[in-house]
């Protein structure tokens, strides 16, 4: 696969979204809740209702035994489209990961209501042995792999490693952002080192030896994906799922792990967030470029 240079203008398509809908109740919170027993539920990186299903059908089966909610399944191609079902009033809450969700948030004011943490969510800078390079500052004006532009731990997280080592990714760095085909790219040469989630290079290292791939740098454990539930749904909804997963968090995320994507979830915990835990991600955007990140669309 060709090497596609990333943009140094990141990000200048606006989401075109419509204004927020809001649920229409008569009567107190819990009347507006027993009115509404379907909950409306999407999941960011996932392609499709089949895939849907195949990933989250356990989870499905639990959760409505759990809450006594029908919950319906609702399939986004990205971020944009989860941001435009969230302020039409098409779906309820959102699973997204912590890149998405600052985005959605300017775009809908939609909110946390729990988040998962993964064990191990870092981005990790590694090289090759072979390379020499033995510090971060050797890699100024060298050509740099990152995996998807908007990638939490495989763009921004990486990125803002080398903020904080005093360079500046957009002049000081020439990256390339080559999706799954990073370590291929540092094998073949054509880059100096690879900034990729710490998760990612343990699997690329089963069929490696580590000692060839020194990691550079790990980063700071980054912010938990999250379900987000949209601008005006009921308070007595979203408690629901608070409570639903607060309380059978263990069998809900072993339904979750029945779902082969979700492996990376594996020993995952549950914890409370707020708007502000998700600054850091705001931070990362800046370090790419995107002063302006609700512009910003990176699938």
């Amino acid at each position: 696969m060709a090497l596609h240079k990333a943009s140094h203008r990141v990000g200048a398509a606006l989401l075109g979204i419509a204004a927020l809908g809001t649920l229409t109740a008569c009567g107190g919170g819990s009347e507006a809740a027993q009115a509404q027993s379907t909950l409306r539920f999407a999941v960011t990186d996932l392609q499709g209702m089949e895939e849907l299903q195949r990933e989250y059908g356990a989870f499905e089966t639990v959760f409505e035994e759990k809450s006594g909610l029908d919950l319906e399944f609702f399939a986004v191609t990205d971020r944009t489209a989860a941001a435009a079902a969230l302020a039409t009033d098409e779906v309820d809450i959102v699973f997204t990961g912590p890149a998405e969700y600052v985005v959605i948030h300017e775009r809908t004011d939609a909110e946390p209501v729990v988040a998962i943490q993964r064990p191990g969510y870092r981005s990790c800078l590694y090289t090759t042995a072979e390379s020499g390079i033995g510090s971060i500052d050797e890699l100024k004006g060298a050509k740099v792999a990152m995996s998807d532009v908007g990638s939490t731990s495989g763009h921004l997280g990486p990125s803002q490693i080398f903020v904080d080592a005093g360079l500046d990714p957009m002049n000081d760095l020439d990256v390339l952002t080559v999706g799954d085909t990073v370590h291929h790219a540092l094998k073949r040469g054509d880059v100096s080192a690879v900034g990729i989630g710490c998760h990612d290079y343990e699997e690329f290292m089963e069929a490696e030896d580590p000692a060839n791939y020194p990691i550079l740098e790990e980063g700071e454990l980054l912010p938990p994906d999250l379900l987000m539930a949209r601008s005006g749904l009921d308070d007595a909804m979203v408690q629901t799922v608070k409570d639903t997963f607060t309380n059978n968090f263990d069998e809900l995320l072993a339904a979750m792990l029945e779902g082969k994507d979700n492996a990376k979830y594996g020993g995952a915990k549950l914890i409370e967030v707020t708007d502000t835990d998700y600054d850091v991600v705001r931070s990362m955007y800046r370090a790419i470029g995107a002063d302006d990140f609700t512009e910003f669309v990176g699938d």
